[in-house]
């Protein structure tokens, strides 16, 4: 299927105009049956067509907040190992007071991005440390902090060094490295405040430590499902909206939304491979009691979903099956077989990031008579 894509950002794994995607829709099912109909697919297409790159059969389910809190992302690369951790408690009250004030207002936490030494056994040093510091102030964060473990100049052991060793002391650094599950040679990163403020930045980070210090596998595909993406989210006027697809069908039914709306999941779920979103999908609402309070939670009452989706709630008045299913984006899946990270190379007459056809020399401003045949007008842009 031929899909066109609204106005969005441009990024290099995705045509800024359309796209391709195999719909899978089955009647009578629940999340596990799509996951088991799809896998062996996608698992066979990637064997038979990866070039002999292993593809790893074991296909995890994480739930969508802590795929964030892990990865940074909620199609994250597990060909690295990195796993960032909530390390709040051992700053609260500490002598680093960047970090201490941050935890005293409610919503903030601290985390850390391991950096464990790579295959090469390379001490992870002050060097690497600043260049990962001045990725975070490229990246528009005041920096980030580190601790990194080495071999005590006095011959003594191990100790830990850098600004934030000497501010919390060797207790609250010893207790980090033991959470951590770090040792000699290896060092940590931190990043502090509001998750949803930092949380991309710190997978931009986990990515950049696991390439240069050789810790992220090639020549394989990693998958993962995310599941249990949240219903609702909170605007920042402090209104109820969806977060993402009001159509799925949230866990635990018409009694789940007479709840806290933020505390509701949907039967929603990504299908991630080496830090790409290939599926999409979910488990449909097909029940119109669900759906009128589904709606109205987000304020919109009964007479407005009857005007903008009639026929969508007439349909399930008559009675429908449970149904749900994904769809599979065909460009991004030969763009990972073809191990390249721009999708332009392989699709036909692609898009620059303006969405012009360059080779074809469109779109082309239109005559005065198309206008005319259209009956429309074009406005001067405002200044």
């Amino acid at each position: 299927m031929r899909c066109r894509r609204p106005r969005e950002d441009p990024r290099a794994d995705r045509s800024p105009t359309d796209f391709y995607q195999l719909d899978i829709e089955m009647s009578f099912v629940t999340q596990d049956d799509v996951f088991a109909a799809v896998q062996p697919v996608l698992q066979g297409l990637f064997e038979h067509f990866g070039k002999g790159r292993k593809v790893y059969a074991d296909w995890p389910r994480i739930a969508y907040r802590d795929a964030l809190k892990w990865y940074g992302s909620d199609k994250p690369d597990l060909r690295n190992p990195i796993k960032m951790q909530d390390v709040s408690e051992h700053f609260r009250g500490s002598g680093f007071a960047i970090f201490a004030k941050l935890l005293e207002q409610e919503g903030n936490e601290v985390r850390a991005i391991p950096a464990p030494k790579g295959p090469s056994g390379e001490p992870v040093g002050r060097k690497f440390c600043d260049r990962m510091n001045a990725f975070a102030q490229q990246q528009g964060l005041p920096g980030m902090g580190y601790i990194f473990w080495r071999e005590a100049e006095d011959g003594s052991g191990m100790e830990a060094a850098g600004p934030l060793a000497k501010n919390i002391g060797p207790e609250r650094t010893e207790a980090i490295r033991l959470q951590l599950g770090l040792e000699k040679g290896d060092a940590a990163f931190f990043l502090g405040g509001k998750p949803e403020a930092f949380e991309g930045i710190a997978g931009k980070a986990r990515n950049v430590i696991g390439e240069e210090l050789g810790l992220t596998e090639k020549d394989c595909f990693r998958f993962a499902w995310i599941v249990d993406f949240p219903m609702y989210e909170k605007t920042d006027d402090g209104k109820i909206d969806f977060s993402h697809n009001p159509f799925s069908m949230p866990q635990g039914g018409l009694e789940a939304l007479n709840g806290d709306p933020l505390s509701v999941y949907a039967y929603q779920y990504d299908l991630a491979c080496n830090g790409y979103e290939v599926i999409s999908g979910g488990i449909r609402n097909h029940k119109p009691e669900i759906m009128y309070r589904a709606f109205e939670l987000a304020g919109y009452p009964n007479s407005e979903v009857d005007k903008r989706f009639g026929g969508m709630v007439k349909a399930f008045k008559y009675g429908a099956p449970p149904h749900g299913g994904c769809a599979a984006g065909i460009d991004r899946l030969v763009m990972l077989l073809a191990d390249t990270s721009n999708i332009r190379e392989v699709i036909m007459f692609p898009m620059n990031q303006r969405a012009e056809d360059l080779l074809m020399g469109a779109p082309s401003e239109p005559t005065n008579e198309q206008l005319r045949d259209l009956r429309l007008r074009v406005l001067p842009k405002e200044a």
